[in-house]
């Protein structure tokens, strides 16, 4: 069987689980905020087994949902939440700092550069057992945290508990957009991704004025993508680089 046809029915198989899926721990729902539409997960790190992945056992980028969801079936775990988790070049390959199973793939990029990447300040979203914590990337180098896995992106949306100071409430800019938030403890985090075209302005918001949460950080724009069956999406199309997910045993 071909890899385009082993794709085909990874997303038929995909499709039909969003109709049986089981209720899970992470707490998926739809809401609205300031006039927006959004979708967003709350994942408890210390109950959830909560990782980053890039690259299959051959070395090829997993890509999409469907196929990394393939793959855990046959070790016997489901996938249970998913969403884009971070930036990349053409070749899927990390932008910025990437970590995964405690190997570095990618040095961290400190300075300022082109694209909202480099839009300073951008942070790193850090996950060990038990913990998952979004730092600004110079405070990240400074405090040198245990991640097993670490993926960088920009721009952070909150810092502390402010907006990044970029961002303008009467920007014209508008996307779909995607990111995470966490507590400063690492013990929460919520991802979120608009359901209509939003602002930085508009999105950073919704995490420090509706989700209360002091540190949130951007994953991307126009290829923001989320598997959460309880809410009823599993986003296909243009294929990822780095992968957020939460699995589990096969029940």
């Amino acid at each position: 069987m071909s890899r385009t046809e082993s794709a085909l029915l990874a997303v038929a198989a995909l499709a039909a689980s969003l109709l049986a899926a089981p209720a899970r721990a992470v707490e998926c729902e739809r809401i609205e905020f300031d006039g927006n539409r959004y979708v967003t997960c709350a994942v408890d790190p210390e109950s959830e087994q909560l990782e980053l992945f890039l690259r299959d056992p051959e070395g090829e980028v997993w890509g999409d949902f469907s196929t990394l969801d393939t793959a855990l079936e046959a070790e016997g775990r489901n996938l249970v939440f998913a969403m884009n988790g971070g930036m990349y070049h053409s070749d899927r390959s990390p932008v910025g700092h990437y970590v995964e199973d405690g190997e570095e793939v990618m040095r961290v990029i400190p300075n300022a550069g082109p694209g909202n990447f480099g839009l300073l300040p951008n942070g790193v979203f850090c996950l060990r057992d038990g913990y998952a914590r979004v730092f600004e990337t110079r405070d990240y180098l400074e405090r040198r945290p245990e991640c097993r896995d670490a993926t960088q992106s920009g721009p952070m949306l909150v810092i502390g508990g402010k907006l990044h100071p970029r961002f303008l409430p009467d920007s014209d800019s508008r996307y779909i957009r995607n990111g995470v938030g966490t507590t400063d403890e690492g013990d929460r985090a919520v991802f979120a991704i608009s359901e209509n075209a939003v602002t930085f302005h508009d999105f950073a918001r919704l995490f420090r004025d509706r989700l209360n949460l002091p540190e949130a950080l951007y994953f991307d724009g126009n290829v923001s993508r989320i598997y959460a069956p309880e809410v009823g999406r599993a986003d296909l199309g243009r294929q990822m680089g780095p992968i957020v997910a939460v699995t589990a045993p096969a029940s």
